[in-house]
């Protein structure tokens, strides 16, 4: 069977398992060439969704760079079946997972609903036999549109809206190669309420909660979150909608994990990221005209990184350093994002971009490879014209 990129609007519904094995050993190679000025680094990793952006690259950078952590990694993906080849992340578990164990690191895969009480179980259960009982480290990095509540059963829908006002703007369709106009009204009060359900901290507290509660704590154990605040450009849809309320809401929760991991002399972080090319952002309205622009400029000036680059430079350069964090106490990995260079050039390429001139005015063909990558596409070291052995997939397992 050949596999080829199916690409519906901003939403890829194939993925090449070898080129997912690619990305893998991309990743690891530039987490293996990192160095450290600490030796205070976590050993004992929990990741909480694990299996692709920045969880996944969280992983990588933990286990194979300085810090050589034995991890257990959690996720919700789907194997191969009668409805197709199964998901990125499914063949990003099984290919970091291998890769581990080549080198000699504890690696331990989760498949399940990170919100259920079963896969919680299974966590507490795999950090007492394979982790010696306690972790030094919880990332915190689920991307999910939908919770279940636990006393009801019902779910939480998350809606990424502006709040207040109807917002006017342009999205990329990968699919049609186009930049398309888009309109969103403002999001109703159960649509905020809902996303802050969703993306805000409930479930983070929850889940340290629980570890807490199970003593699966180190004494001094940390852990991270992963938030965005961009630009002015982005504030309409982003910063001021329902996902800015929504990770307010998660900054807000970590004053409430702090009070929580006092005990154990613990600690909640939250790390601000770059705008990235992720399964995530490429749903976010607006959000891909500036990745555009801001590719362009940040390649330009040697500043770009990826999920794996922004991770090294988390954990290898800005995590034991605390003046590298803001007045609100935030580790600031978008720091070279929100360079006021940067974004003079930007803003200029976005005053410039059209429907008709987006592709040469920024840089698609960059954003368009990196969403193409996600799963398993456009890496130079895979022959994609080469039949895959599908019977030979089957056996593998994360």
């Amino acid at each position: 069977m050949i596999i080829l990129p199916q690409i519906q609007g901003v939403v890829a519904r194939s993925c090449h398992p070898f080129g997912c094995q690619a990305a893998i050993s991309e990743q690891i190679s530039k987490s293996l060439s990192q160095q450290s000025a600490s030796d205070a680094l976590p050993k004992r990793v929990l990741i909480l969704g694990a299996s692709s952006g920045f969880g996944l690259a969280s992983r990588i950078a933990l286990a194979f760079g300085p810090a050589k952590a034995a991890t257990i990694g959690v996720s919700f993906e789907r194997g191969m079946s009668e409805k197709g080849i199964g998901s990125a992340g499914w063949y990003n578990n099984i290919f970091f997972h291998e890769a581990a164990e080549k080198a000699g690191l504890i690696s331990t895969n989760i498949l399940g609903d990170a919100f259920s009480a079963e896969t919680r179980e299974q966590v507490a259960k795999a950090i007492e036999q394979d982790l010696g009982g306690q972790v030094d480290l919880v990332v915190y990095s689920l991307a999910t549109g939908i919770r279940p509540n636990p006393e009801t059963g019902e779910f939480w829908r998350s809606a990424i809206r502006p709040v207040g006002e109807t917002v006017e703007g342009y999205s990329v369709n990968f699919e049609k190669n186009s930049l398309d106009k888009v309109s969103l009204p403002p999001a109703t009060e159960q649509e905020i309420d809902e996303t802050v359900k969703v993306m805000g901290g409930e479930d983070w507290l929850s889940w340290i909660q629980f570890l807490s509660e199970r003593n699966l704590l180190s004494t001094g154990c940390e852990t991270v979150a992963y938030s965005y605040i961009g630009p002015e450009h982005t504030h309409a849809i982003y910063h001021k909608g329902t996902l800015g309320l929504a990770k307010t809401h998660l900054h807000n929760t970590r004053d409430d994990i702090n009070v929580l991991l006092e005990n154990i002399e613990g600690n909640a972080n939250i790390a601000v990221c770059k705008a990235l090319v992720t399964k995530a952002s490429v749903f976010i309205p607006g959000l891909t005209p500036y990745l555009l622009a801001l590719y362009r400029v940040m390649k330009e000036k040697g500043l770009h990184e990826g999920c794996i680059e922004q991770m090294n430079r988390l954990f290898y350069s800005k995590w034991q350093n605390h003046t590298e964090r803001d007045e609100e106490n935030l580790i600031r990995i978008d720091d070279w994002e929100l360079r006021d260079d940067v974004q003079q050039e930007v803003n200029a390429l976005l005053a410039e971009m059209t429907p008709d001139s987006f592709a040469e005015i920024g840089d698609y063909k960059g954003v368009l490879g990196e969403f193409l990558q996600l799963n398993g596409f456009e890496f130079p070291s895979v022959d994609y014209t080469q039949e895959v052995d599908i019977e030979a997939l089957k056996t593998l397992r994360p």
